[in-house]
């Protein structure tokens, strides 16, 4: 396991308790995303993201409530948040185009401690007073690779 990324399994939740979930694969991308969908979600500049596989990812805890937008790619953004207290959990499954991926926001960890983003993504869509790392990989919108 490499430096920066979790010891496995890992767990997270949203603000209020009601949603619990664990994390049983280290993540194949750590990412912040800055298109307006994750800035207006956020209220800030980007979110923060891991990708993992979806067999991977177990909710132990309550059931996500689901909010669907456009995508680039064609068909719909799946994004899944408490029902409760309205934290965002996941997002990045997309119905159409199935990855085998499932997008945790980095808020949502209970140790959020280990992230580091190893790409910027919708770069194209960064706010001028958004400072990102000069280090870190950037695309203008989806990672050609990760």
């Amino acid at each position: 396991m490499s430096e920066s990324m979790p010891k496995v399994p890992f767990t997270g939740g949203c603000f209020c308790g009601a949603i619990r979930y664990e994390c049983h694969a280290e993540p194949v991308m750590t990412f912040r995303c800055h298109c307006r969908d994750c800035q207006q979600l956020t209220g800030g500049g980007f979110l923060a993201g891991i990708l993992i596989p979806i067999p991977a990812f177990r909710l132990t805890k309550g059931q996500l409530r689901y909010h669907f937008t456009p995508s680039l790619r064609g068909g719909r953004h799946k994004r899944g948040f408490c029902p409760d207290c309205g934290s965002r959990i996941t997002g990045g499954e997309f119905e159409e185009h199935p990855s085998g991926l499932i997008g945790v926001t980095v808020g949502s960890l209970d140790d959020p401690s280990w992230f580091r983003a190893r790409v910027d993504v919708f770069v194209s869509d960064a706010q001028p007073w958004d400072e990102m790392d000069a280090a870190t990989a950037k695309f203008d919108y989806y990672p050609t690779k990760t």
